[in-house]
């Protein structure tokens, strides 16, 4: 975290033996409020530093939507603020990375009843892995972002992945598969800020982005239709079935699971019921979209794979930690059992609408100790464990 006071000698604001001008600092920028705030804070701190933009999609001509972390104006508006702060500045065309890692996989995961979140793959492969091959290239000591994240080093002398200060703005649930060497490298100035304050800042510097609006789409889903994404990257991806209740009943019938997700209650497509009916589970392989009521989406533990686990290690008895399993919802206490790259979490309360393809991210009080990705929901309704 940055101090904005001067240096007077030793360890500084990021954490190294010697001055800010003598560290070089890339600041991977959006073109949004959030990472330009952190380039200006660290240049006022005299570090050098250097923003780098990426490049992950062009929706061209037909479709300009502001906003979106990869449309032109969002690079037109992170080389002004370069220009502004007197950084060096350098695009990054990421387009084909983009597109084999984030893209395809979103694409897959709907078409096999996932429900997934693509901005944690972009973390995960481009942006902290790839861009931070390139932060090294440069000689770069760290790379900051404009996460509301915190970075501690713990007693162990090991960085440790913490909640924002900001509950509301919180991403951490989103940088879940950082690995221990990417934490040592990654810095996170905004952790003990605010959004308000962030703009505060923004305007204090003068930036022309001070009030720009954040993005809330997925930047290669312009509004949200995600299905018209699918059918462009997998055409004929959208096969018709049956829409069945919890015994195995045909009540209609659906044009793609894709276009449905765990939970959903309106645009089923069916009527006529004596109770709301929600989408309880989708089971690509029959092309069923299973549907039930509002008790059948209760879930009592839960399979997560490809664990990425930044902890101490787990007791055989398991380890109680508090698991978030949507990142709109409070977390809940659960017992995790770890499986090699797996983990097996029981809830101590049942949970509702739990969708494999979304992320379990577990937490000892503020500190993230991992995550992984969500592949098996154990209902409560012994009807739905062989559908």
């Amino acid at each position: 975290m940055t101090s904005g006071t001067p240096y007077s000698g030793g360890i500084n604001s990021l954490g190294f033996d010697r001055a800010p001008a003598d560290t070089r600092v890339v600041v991977a920028m959006s073109g949004g409020v959030d990472s330009s705030v952190t380039a200006a804070l660290l240049k006022e701190e005299g570090y050098d530093v250097v923003g780098i933009t990426l490049q992950l999609y062009d929706h061209g001509v037909a479709v300009q939507k502001k906003g979106s972390c990869c449309a032109g104006q969002d690079i037109h508006d992170a080389r002004r603020v370069s220009d502004e702060l007197g950084i060096p500045h350098y695009v990054l065309d990421y387009e084909s990375r983009f597109k084999n890692q984030v893209m395809e996989e979103f694409a897959d995961s709907y078409i096999k009843g996932e429900t997934p979140i693509p901005c944690v793959r972009c973390n995960q492969t481009v942006k902290f892995k790839d861009l931070l091959d390139t932060a090294r290239d440069l000689g770069a000591d760290c790379m900051a972002t404009g996460h509301y994240v915190q970075r501690r080093v713990g007693a162990d002398g090991k960085a440790h992945l913490v909640r924002g200060v900001d509950g509301g703005k919180d991403q951490s649930y989103f940088l879940f598969a950082t690995t221990q060497a990417q934490m040592d490298f990654l810095r996170f100035p905004l952790g003990h800020m605010d959004k308000a304050q962030t703009r505060g800042q923004a305007e204090r510097f003068g930036l022309t982005v001070a009030d720009k609006p954040d993005s809330q789409d997925i930047c290669f889903v312009p509004e949200g239709r995600y299905v018209d994404v699918i059918e462009r990257l997998r055409p004929g991806a959208l096969e018709p079935g049956d829409i069945v209740d919890v015994d195995g009943n045909v009540l209609g019938q659906h044009e793609g699971i894709v276009k449905y997700t765990i939970g959903q209650r309106r645009g089923i497509g069916i009527g006529g019921t004596d109770e709301p009916l929600y989408v309880v589970k989708l089971n690509p392989a029959k092309k069923q979209v299973i549907v039930g009521p509002k008790e059948a989406l209760l879930t009592t533990a839960i399979g997560v794979k490809d664990v990425n686990w930044i902890g101490e290690p787990v007791p055989h008895e398991g380890l109680m930690v508090i698991a978030k399993i949507r990142s709109t919802r409070p977390g809940v206490p659960a017992r995790l059992f770890m499986e090699g790259t797996r983990v097996r979490l029981v809830l101590e309360e049942a949970e509702a609408g739990v969708s494999p393809g979304q992320a379990a991210v577990f937490y000892d009080g503020d500190r993230v100790l991992g995550g992984g990705w969500i592949d098996r929901a154990e209902s409560a309704d012994p009807r739905l464990a062989a559908a």
